[in-house]
C-alpha cells in the first residue's frame, strides 16, 4: 500500500519543463543577460567566419589566376595596362604598386634610378602590409571570444547556482527534482560560452595559418618582381 501511494505520489508529480526556451525564460536576468550576450558572440563569430572564408578562398583564386597569366610571357607593360584600372588585390595589387613607382620614376627628362630599387622595395613592403591588414582584419574578434567566452559561461553558471541555492535556502526543500532546474539553467550558460569559443578558436587558428601562407606568397612573389626589375635597372644604368 505504501509503496503503490508513492508511485501514485511520483506519477502525480509534475514534470519540470527543462527545454533550451524554458531554461533560457526561468533564468534570473543576470544570467539571461549572459546568454544573449554569448549567443550574439556566437553568431557575429559565425558571421566573420563565413565572411573570411569566402575572403581566403577568393584571394587564392585570383593568386592563382595572377600568377599563371604573370608567367605566361605577357611583357609587364601590357598587363600592368590592363591592371592600372582596376580594384587589385593580393599579388595584382604588388605588381601594380611597383609599377606605377616604376613608371613615375622614368618620367621626364631626367629618370630617377639612383635609389629606384629601395623604393620599388619599400612601395611593395607597404601594399603586403595593407593586404595582410586586410586579410587579418576582425581575426582579433574570433581570438577575443575564444578566450573570454568560457569564463564569461562560466561567471553565467556561478550566478545561477549561487541563486538556485538561495532559493533553496528559503524554500528548506533540498529535493533535486527542485534543486535540479535552477543547476540546469546555470549550466546552460556554461553550455552556451563553450559553444561560442570552440568554432572561435579553430577558426582563428584556421585563419592565422592561411594569412601566414598567403603573406609568404606574396612575399616570395615580391622577391622575385623585384629581382626581375633589378635586372632592368641594371641593364638600363650599364646602357
Amino acid at each position: 500500500m505504501i509503496s503503490e501511494a508513492f508511485a501514485q505520489t511520483e506519477l502525480a508529480a509534475p514534470v519540470a519543463d527543462i527545454s533550451f526556451f524554458s531554461l533560457f525564460m526561468h533564468a534570473h536576468i543576470m544570467v539571461q543577460v549572459v546568454m544573449v550576450g554569448l549567443i550574439a558572440a556566437s553568431v557575429w563569430c559565425w558571421a566573420i567566419i563565413v565572411d573570411k572564408q569566402l575572403l581566403f578562398t577568393r584571394t587564392k583564386r585570383q593568386m592563382s589566376r595572377f600568377e599563371n597569366v604573370f608567367w605566361s610571357g605577357q611583357s609587364l607593360e601590357d598587363l600592368y595596362q590592363t591592371l592600372v584600372s582596376r580594384a587589385n588585390t593580393s599579388m595584382a595589387s604588388l605588381f601594380v604598386a611597383a609599377m606605377r613607382e616604376w613608371k613615375r620614376s622614368h618620367e621626364g627628362k631626367k629618370p630617377a634610378i639612383a635609389s629606384l630599387q629601395q623604393r620599388i622595395d619599400r612601395v611593395m613592403d607597404v601594399t603586403i602590409s595593407r593586404e595582410m591588414e586586410r586579410l587579418e582584419s576582425r581575426l582579433l574578434v574570433l581570438a577575443t571570444v575564444g578566450s573570454a567566452a568560457p569564463f564569461i559561461g562560466l561567471f553565467g553558471t556561478v550566478w545561477g547556482i549561487m541563486t538556485s541555492f538561495q532559493a533553496i535556502a528559503a524554500s528548506k526543500n533540498t529535493n533535486l527534482a527542485v534543486v535540479a532546474p535552477g543547476i540546469a539553467e546555470a549550466l546552460f550558460a556554461t553550455a552556451l560560452g563553450l559553444l561560442a569559443a570552440i568554432p572561435a578558436v579553430i577558426a582563428y587558428n584556421k585563419f592565422s595559418a592561411e594569412a601566414a601562407r598567403l603573406s609568404s606568397r606574396m612575399e616570395g612573389f615580391a622577391d622575385e618582381f623585384s629581382a626581375i626589375l633589378s635586372r632592368q635597372i641594371d641593364e638600363r644604368t650599364q646602357g
